[in-house]
């Protein structure tokens, strides 16, 4: 299941849009936790892990630093 992750990070994706870091947050709690649905009393606690990773791999993303990248050169140039 989690093969079925894409790479997020640019260049292997350079538009990546808050449905394409969800459903790989989906597909992370689904095969951390064994279920593809839970049932309605493991919902809510289901749904606020998908969202924790939804915003860890959001944050994560926007951290990293790719060479080559127009914002990897300029993250390291300092104006007065």
């Amino acid at each position: 299941m989690c093969r079925s992750i894409k790479t997020l990070r640019p260049p292997a994706t350079p538009e990546v849009t808050d449905e394409d870091i969800r459903a790989a947050a989906l597909q992370y709690v689904r095969k951390v936790s064994g279920f593809r649905a839970p049932a309605a009393h493991n919902r809510e606690v289901f749904d606020q892990a998908v969202d924790a990773v939804t915003a860890a791999t959001r944050e994560l993303l926007d951290g990293l630093q790719i060479r080559g990248s127009a914002a990897h050169r300029g993250a390291h140039s300092h104006t007065p």
